[in-house]
């Protein structure tokens, strides 16, 4: 084989491949890089797909969720890694993460900070700038709807109690969550999110609604403003 062929997957001796190994034991046998392999199919000159799969993960400190946030120049660097195998991995990661929050999604009844947390988490796991969102939800804890209250930079965002309290009484809510994202991974609360924690509940209490929680959400992880009794 020409030094300047690609290796593919058929080039390798049948226990290292990875479509076979499948096969043959189940797919949750497949390691990371394997399951990449296959996405991509072929490495470039030096290295198979499997090869190159594990130096992308290597660079990424071996975090799919790392890797997720790239885009597709990004990963195009990679030698060996065109637009379209990039295409095929973000595609394969985003349906891997709908899939995660699909069954989480379906809870509408708020009875703990878990069930508040699966319900934002979709929205704000993994970003790396700060959203703020709130759950609206009925006298039974209910959601009755979600909405993204506003959008900042990588160290905050601004809110407003006013536009908060107004969608509030639109939608004839009585509870209310609050939860927004902190990008560094910080799950302490800070001076400011304390702040307009307190200033949202002394407002919503004067429209007889309630302030139930507010949750911090942090890669994977969450705080919980009501776990902590601060609320």
């Amino acid at each position: 084989m020409s030094k300047l062929e690609k290796l593919t997957i058929k080039d390798w001796s049948e226990s290292d491949r990875p479509r076979e190994k499948m096969l043959k034991n189940g797919i949750s046998q497949l390691t990371n890089a394997e399951l990449i392999g296959i996405l991509i199919g072929s490495g470039n000159a030096e290295e198979s797909a499997v090869e190159l799969a594990k130096r992308i993960l290597s660079h990424y400190n071996h975090q799919l969720n790392a890797i997720e946030k790239q885009n597709v120049d990004q990963l195009t660097r990679f030698k060996g890694i065109g637009e379209a195998k990039a295409i095929n991995i973000l595609t394969a990661l985003e349906l891997g993460k709908r899939l995660q929050f699909s069954d989480q999604k379906k809870q509408k009844k708020i009875t703990c900070s878990k069930d508040a947390y699966q319900s934002i988490a979709y929205e704000l796991s993994d970003l790396d700038y700060e959203e703020f969102w709130v759950l609206f939800l009925d006298r039974s804890n209910r959601i009755i709807s979600k909405s993204k209250i506003s959008q900042g930079g990588v160290s905050g965002t601004v809110i407003d109690v006013r536009i908060i309290l107004k969608a509030a009484i639109e939608k004839l809510a009585s509870g209310i969550i609050l939860a927004h994202n902190h990008p560094s991974g910080n799950l302490t609360a800070s001076t400011n999110d304390l702040q307009i924690t307190n200033k949202l509940k002394t407002a919503a209490e004067v429209m007889d609604m309630k302030i139930l929680d507010h949750i911090i959400v942090a890669a994977k992880n969450y705080h919980s403003f009501a776990d902590e009794g601060i609320l």
